[in-house]
């Protein structure tokens, strides 16, 4: 068994005739060597159940490595390694700045408070001031006077401001 591979592979071997390998994993007896599909084996895995698996053995070609070789960091990763702290730093000094920012804030929030409630005052103020000054005579009194002939007739009117 390979140090790296979770499972030991062997080849089946056929049991005596009537015998069934029980304790084994097999509910029946196991297929005859000749009778598994290339690629497919026996093998036994960590809890000792014996099962058929599709296993991959190594060509000339392409020899087994147990550690695979070392890749090179991509740029991006690299890029986002040395923006973490610094984003991370520029929100504790974003943080350390409101802190000692705080009360000023506060105080130009009641500023901002106290000038809006002098514009609505002074929005109520002005007209009440400024109706005050005239002398009020009464209502105004409006006459109209309108003459049309005929349904579709054009009409014509006046207007007095007494």
């Amino acid at each position: 068994m390979h140090p790296d591979t979770p499972y030991e592979i062997t080849t089946a071997r056929p049991l005596p005739t009537g015998h069934m390998a029980h304790g084994l994993g097999w509910e029946r007896s196991p297929m005859l060597p000749e009778e598994l599909p290339p690629g497919v084996q026996v093998v036994t895995l960590p809890s000792g159940i014996r099962t058929l698996a599709y296993t991959k053995q190594p060509t000339a070609s392409e020899p087994f490595t147990a550690v695979p070789s070392a890749q090179p960091i991509p740029a991006w990763a690299k890029t986002t390694a040395l923006l973490a702290p610094t984003v991370g730093g520029g929100i504790a000094a974003a943080s350390v700045g409101l802190s000692y920012a705080a009360p000023g804030l506060i105080a130009m929030s009641h500023a901002l408070w106290a000038a809006a409630a002098l514009l609505v005052a002074a929005a109520v103020a002005v007209p009440l001031i400024l109706r005050g000054g005239r002398r009020s005579t009464g209502p105004a009194q409006i006459t109209q006077h309108i003459t049309a002939t005929g349904l579709f007739g054009k009409a014509s009117g006046t207007i007095n401001h007494h």
